[in-house]
């Protein structure tokens, strides 16, 4: 372990805060810079389930199994099913059982945070630019501010990384599918049939080449989508994104219980295109530079494995470095063990893209949850 390298972080996302955790729990020096101004800028999006095998064993690694305990929510990992008319299709058995508990975007941002040592985290240090120096150091530039030198800068700066066209040439393309996102609040209170219309976990419905996908979190708080395969620059013309209710004309015929959704939502409305890198994306290997998370394999959310894919290189990437004393040996071993670990999860979210609102998606949904969550 060489605990002389200096060590730079571009986000202070899941994926780059357990990297810095794990350093730093060993001894490392590491800085991340984060361009959002604190931890409570802008709303950190839905809920997670952290898988065992990646995001669990991350945190584990970080040693933080007891402070995830403190946030899981074991109650929420129930799935349900349903066709545009109101026919529930699938339900799980049993919303707790399982391994992939439920825990918030920003309860486990918190959690990796509370681990780190005050000023490790650069809030407001949007970085525009990096530099190499010509000996395998680069700095970081922040408007007329410079960083560094540093020995290894790792992107975990997502979809739009500043440190990715460093590697390599590929920008994200657009999927053909955006969310428009929508909050209910005090569900249980103040909506106890759309409560129990959701249940303990996640509500697909599908049906006329449209979905909706409902998330049950923390604090009886509802996070859904409405989604919709359309030209990006379709939202702009045919949603008002102030009005929640204004959703409704394009679900037109859809069960009243369901379109009831969209009675209560909160009116602030927000656009999600959806957007990924190729399958199989990756780069020659450059001294001092490195990827993880939506930086190096950004994939649309179907399968649920992108912050635990994240999270994992951020695992593995800091074994690497504590193990191999020759820091570029160390991140050549990670990527090309990563390229080939994530082609499994990239290429069926891949494919989950291209199937949701198909003429057979909601066959498909029915056929993944049976093989995938009842019990054999």
């Amino acid at each position: 372990m060489n605990t002389s390298l200096r060590i730079a972080i571009v986000g202070a996302g899941p994926g780059g805060l357990t990297l810095a955790r794990i350093l730093h729990r060993h001894g490392m020096t590491v800085s991340v810079f984060e361009r959002e101004s604190g931890p409570f800028e802008r709303p950190q999006g839905g809920t997670l389930d952290l898988h065992a095998e990646s995001g669990q064993l991350a945190l584990r690694h970080a040693g933080l199994e007891d402070a995830f305990k403190r946030i899981a929510r074991y109650e929420d990992q129930g799935s349900r099913l349903m066709n545009h008319h109101g026919h529930l299709l699938y339900e799980a058995p049993n919303p707790e059982a399982g391994e992939r508990p439920e825990v918030d975007r920003t309860a486990l941002r918190q959690a990796l945070l509370d681990s780190l040592p005050l000023g490790c985290v650069n809030w407001g240090a949007g970085i525009d630019a990096v530099h190499p120096l010509g000996d395998g150091r680069w700095t970081l530039h922040q408007g007329a501010l410079t960083h560094g030198p540093f020995d290894l800068v790792v992107g975990a700066d997502g979809a739009w990384s500043k440190v990715r066209p460093l590697l390599s040439h590929y920008q994200p393309q657009y999927s053909g599918l955006t969310f428009i996102e929508f909050g209910i609040d005090e569900v249980d209170n103040l909506h106890p049939p759309i409560a129990r219309l959701v249940g303990r976990g996640k509500l697909d419905i599908d049906g006329e080449a449209r979905s909706i996908i409902v998330q049950r979190n923390a604090n009886a708080h509802l996070r859904g989508y409405a989604v919709f395969r359309v030209p990006t620059d379709w939202a702009a013309s045919h949603i008002d994104l102030s009005f929640a209710a204004s959703l409704k004309t394009h679900f037109e015929g859809w069960h009243p219980d369901i379109l009831a959704l969209f009675d209560a939502a909160n009116a602030q409305l927000e656009c999600r295109h959806i957007h990924a890198l190729p399958v199989g994306h990756r780069w020659a290997h450059r001294p001092g530079l490195t990827l993880i998370g939506d930086a190096a394999h950004l994939m649309s959310p179907f399968g649920g494995e992108g912050v635990n894919a994240a999270m994992l290189d951020a695992a593995e990437l800091a074994q690497h470095l504590l193990k191999t004393p020759d820091c570029s040996q160390a991140v050549q071993a990670y990527e090309n063990h990563m390229f080939e670990r994530v082609m499994p999860a990239a290429q069926g979210s891949a494919e989950g893209a291209a199937t949701q609102l198909s003429h057979d998606s909601l066959a498909l949904s029915l056929a993944h949850l049976h093989h995938h969550l009842t019990p054999q």
